[in-house]
């Protein structure tokens, strides 16, 4: 049967105009399930959006993956989100450490291999009890896995658009995670596919500076960094300058910090020599952790500026984070480039929600 008219006007309208939907402000919180965090323990009233993490991928069916263990856990996180906030929404995301670069690389590259990962998404978040989906594959960096990737993405909205239809529900959402910034040394990022079929991106605006790859204390999270390109101001003014509108991003908050070994404790300002990590073996911290840490010790707390975060010193151990007056500078900062909103990594990492609720 040939297409009515309204549906020959429709299909044009989807091809000439970008997918886009109404949205409010975003709080959006991820939970990982590695975390040993209850989910019924969630303080869900304090957002709209909360991500289940992660769903993995099969290297040869290219199926979503769920293991045994999260199963349960997975299968009942909408419900029990639900009971203390009825109208947040959730999305399982896809990948993270569990899925391989090559397995990620391999998928989008040939037709087949998309379809079956697409089918398999929609299926799993129906058959789960989501309302969404969130890709996040970080690591993409050359020019071929990049223009794979701006087709996948347009073949997963045609499939949801169309399961949609069939099934009279509403169409998932489809967010991606992605780097602070769309400039690769050996690729560019797919913006036109972007803006067209997701959602939105979750900005990973973070990790600039690791303890285990800097022999100096830096500002991991810097909101402005005046003499480099590693910051959160760079990142997010890059994405819209490179033509992805400011109500595309969702900014992200780490709930955690990293401490690093100075190697003068009287040294000890950020840009301080230092010689790997301090505390734990990457020197990585959540958020709990650290507050624990400084009250143990009685630690000072300093506050910088020019970078915009917080650290303390502990005898040779020097630990950045964002305090509550960070996170709040950052959701104001949020709300003045017209962003969508932010998401935390991760929920479970907060100290009595006192981070969450300063959003």
């Amino acid at each position: 049967m040939a297409p009515t008219i309204p549906t020959l006007f429709l299909l044009f309208l989807s091809s000439k105009f970008p997918y886009s939907t109404a949205q409010t402000w975003i709080q959006s919180g991820y939970w990982f399930s590695g975390s040993g965090f209850p989910v019924s323990d969630i303080n869900s009233a304090l957002f709209t959006h909360l991500i289940c993490a992660f769903a993995g991928l099969n290297n040869s069916t290219y199926q979503l993956s769920i293991s045994s263990s999260d199963a349960q856990s997975f299968s009942n996180f909408t419900s029990t989100v639900k009971q203390k906030n009825p109208t947040v929404t959730t999305l399982l995301a896809i990948g993270g450490g569990s899925v391989k670069f090559s397995t990620f690389s391999s998928m989008v590259s040939q037709s087949e291999f998309r379809k079956s990962f697409i089918d398999s998404s929609i299926e799993t978040a129906r058959s789960y009890g989501f309302n969404g989906l969130d890709f996040w594959w970080v690591s993409v960096n050359t020019s071929s896995e990049m223009t794979n990737m701006a087709t996948l993405f347009d073949e997963w909205r045609l499939a949801i658009e169309l399961e949609s239809r069939n099934s009279s529900g509403s169409p998932l959402i489809l967010t991606m995670a992605v780097r602070y910034s769309p400039l690769l040394d050996n690729a560019s990022f797919p913006i036109e596919s972007v803006q067209k079929n997701l959602n939105w991106v979750h900005v990973t605006a973070s990790d600039y500076y690791l303890p285990t790859w800097w022999n100096y204390t830096a500002a991991f999270a810097a909101l402005y960094a005046p003499e480099s390109d590693m910051s959160t101001d760079y990142g997010i003014n890059t994405w819209i300058n490179s033509g992805l509108p400011a109500n595309k991003l969702v900014l992200g908050l780490p709930f955690y910090g990293y401490a690093w070994t100075l190697v003068n404790p009287d040294d000890n300002s950020v840009g301080a020599p230092a010689k790997g990590a301090a505390i734990t073996d990457e020197g990585d911290m959540s958020y709990k952790e650290i507050k624990g840490y400084i009250q143990r010790h009685g630690a000072v707390t300093e506050y910088d500026a020019t970078y915009v975060m917080n650290y303390c010193v502990v005898g040779s151990s020097w630990i950045a984070y964002d305090d509550v007056d960070v996170v709040k500078i950052k959701v104001a900062y949020a709300k003045k480039m017209n962003l969508l909103g932010y998401f935390v990594w991760q929920v479970p990492n907060d100290d009595d929600w006192v981070l969450s609720q300063a959003g």
